[in-house]
């Protein structure tokens, strides 16, 4: 059964946070640091960030990719989910930002689980093909540059496991994917994508409106 919502989004989101989102100290700092930043709006939400590490552990996943990683508050959910022996592989281009993730991810710890690489994405998943690590890893999280996505998506698809997922974050772009007189770059690759995601016949496919849209595939 499928009710109509009775109250506005708003209301229904903080109900949401205040129902289910556990917090504690190291992520409300980190998320307190980065809104002091310009850019902060690429900052993950809270329940993003908490359901990701829970469908790690729902996976028993040990080894994940995460293409764009800004301050850190979604590697360091996900790192946390990890076991003692897990890895994560972090990809991004911006030194000031990721040097307050790793500051956060030796505050909590979760430093020897990350390896983060400085180069463009494109550059390091591709190296990690030629390395022999196709079908390795068990999860990939997708939040950077959108002109880029299906190229990530690509690479990703080859390097994680069948069974693996890949989470893809923004795909709803705070709802101009179904405004049409949108018409900017970033807009029109997100439409694209969603729209070759749902013919992909090598995944199994759901986009939630968790946050600002996150789509999970499923490698067949």
């Amino acid at each position: 059964m499928s009710n109509k919502p009775t109250l506005d989004l708003m209301a229904l989101h903080d109900y949401v946070v205040e129902h289910s989102v556990r917090d504690d100290s190291v992520l409300k700092d980190l998320r307190n640091e980065t809104a002091e930043d310009e850019m902060a709006r690429m900052q993950i939400a809270p329940e993003q960030g908490q359901f990701m590490a829970l469908l790690v552990k729902l996976m028993s996943a040990k080894r994940i990719i995460e293409v764009g990683t800004f301050t850190g508050y979604s590697s360091l959910c996900m790192a946390r989910a990890l076991p003692d022996d897990g890895e994560m592989i972090c990809c991004d281009i911006d030194e000031h930002w990721t040097r307050i993730a790793q500051r956060y991810w030796q505050r909590d710890g979760v430093e020897n689980k990350i390896k983060l690489v400085l180069a463009p994405a494109l550059d390091t998943l591709q190296q990690l093909v030629k390395d022999g690590r196709s079908n390795e890893f068990d999860l990939a999280f997708i939040d950077a540059d959108k002109e880029n996505y299906e190229h990530y998506f690509e690479y990703c698809l080859e390097l994680i496991r069948p069974n693996g997922v890949i989470l893809l974050d923004n795909t709803l772009w705070s709802g101009r994917v179904a405004d049409n007189s949108v018409d900017d770059v970033d807009t029109n690759a997100i439409r694209a994508l969603n729209r070759k995601l749902k013919e992909d016949t090598r995944i199994d496919l759901s986009l939630l409106t968790v946050a600002d849209g996150l789509t999970l595939a499923r490698k067949r």
